[in-house]
């Protein structure tokens, strides 16, 4: 009998970084076959991933289009995944996180009764709309899922009480595995006018549906207040490719002389910012967890979070989007020296870098291969 298929499917960054080490460590485990399939809900961005992990993809579905919606992602995944799977049948699928690609993907297996892995599974912040439509990708991919990698003990107990089906194991979150394995052979991000040395760097991003409009507006003017605020300090924004987002920030950020507004980090230079940088101001999930990792300061530009673990260890604080709360909590970090170093000191919650091989080893159990 020939060794069992765990198909492994994304299709943002985000997806393709915290995958990546899963992906690697299956394709390390000789008792599997892997098969590795993008939808393509974004592109460029993931085959930077790719090929920065040495990975390749065995099928890649193409279905980005101009102006798509979730309807679309939705439709053109659950109908690619269909053909994918009448060819080349898995024994268990794969899926990250709360991407709209997550969801279809997890349904598409469903629908061919395939069983259903979910990592990153049980993060909630309770509020249906936000953030949208990841809150609701979670919770119904939770309830198609046989087995659950819980990023921590708290995101264990949240699947349990959603009433999930199967196995429920915490594994730690595997983006720490990939950041630790980037950050051991980062080189140094160098952008011209950026001095790391005599700056002090605030790295931030942002990009999430639930900020576009006017409080992006109100992040925007809080970046600016603290560049006038502090002159040792300049801002790295790498601007998402949305215009919805790139087009005011660049309004308002653009002409100041240290405002560093750049098109999307591959994530060596991500991690290598982050490993350079003195605070992070972000709405990113993932930057709530890696960032710690590196001993930096989250403030955290949203009204909810799926990761309060971050927030009760001390790791991240929960700010908001207000201009005046940006310049407030921003500057205290700047300010006062305890406050800094009771942050970036703080024990960081999600993992210790070795979720992929416990992922591997409870798929092992799963297919009744141990």
């Amino acid at each position: 009998m020939s060794e069992p298929l765990v198909t492994i499917v994304l299709g943002t960054r985000p997806e393709a970084i915290k995958l990546a080490p899963v992906i690697r460590a299956f394709q390390a485990a000789c008792e599997f076959r892997t098969r590795v399939v993008l939808t393509g809900q974004h592109r460029e961005m993931v085959s930077q991933v790719m090929e920065l992990f040495g990975l390749r993809a065995d099928h890649d579905l193409a279905l980005m289009a101009p102006k798509q919606t979730l309807t679309h992602i939705t439709c053109a995944a659950l109908q690619g995944l269909k053909e994918e799977f009448a060819v080349h049948r898995p024994d268990l699928v794969l899926v990250q996180g709360d991407t709209t690609t997550a969801f279809a993907s997890a349904l598409a297996a469903f629908y061919e009764q395939i069983p259903v892995g979910h990592v990153e599974a049980g993060l909630r912040t309770d509020n249906l709309l936000d953030p949208f439509p990841e809150e609701a990708n979670r919770r119904l991919i939770s309830q198609l899922a046989q087995l659950h990698f819980a990023p921590t003990e708290r995101s264990a107990a949240n699947c349990r009480a959603s009433g999930v089906v199967g196995e429920v194991l915490v594994t730690g979150n595997t983006v720490i595995d990939a950041l630790l394995q980037m950050a051991e052979r980062a080189p140094a991000y160098d952008l011209p006018g950026l001095d790391w040395q005599a700056q002090r760097v605030i790295l931030a991003t942002v990009h999430r549906r639930e900020n576009w409009g006017e409080r992006l507006a109100e992040i925007g003017s809080g970046f600016l207040q603290l560049l006038e605020r502090y002159p040792d300090t300049a801002l790295l924004l790498p601007l998402h490719r949305n215009p919805t987002v790139r087009e005011p920030l660049q309004a308002l950020l653009g002409s100041h002389p240290r405002a560093f507004l750049t098109e999307p980090l591959d994530y060596d230079q991500l991690v290598a910012a982050m490993r350079g940088s003195t605070l992070v101001l972000t709405d990113s999930g993932g930057l709530q967890e890696e960032a710690p990792a590196l001993g930096k300061p989250v403030l955290v530009l949203r009204r909810t979070t799926e990761r309060p673990e971050a927030v009760e260890a001390g790791t991240a604080k929960l700010i908001g989007t207000a201009t005046a709360d940006i310049t407030a909590e921003a500057s205290r970090l700047l300010s006062d020296p305890e406050a800094y170093e009771a942050m970036a000191r703080a024990h960081n919650p999600f993992g210790d870098g070795q979720a992929s091989g416990r992922i591997v080893a409870a798929a092992r159990r799963f297919l009744a291969l141990a």
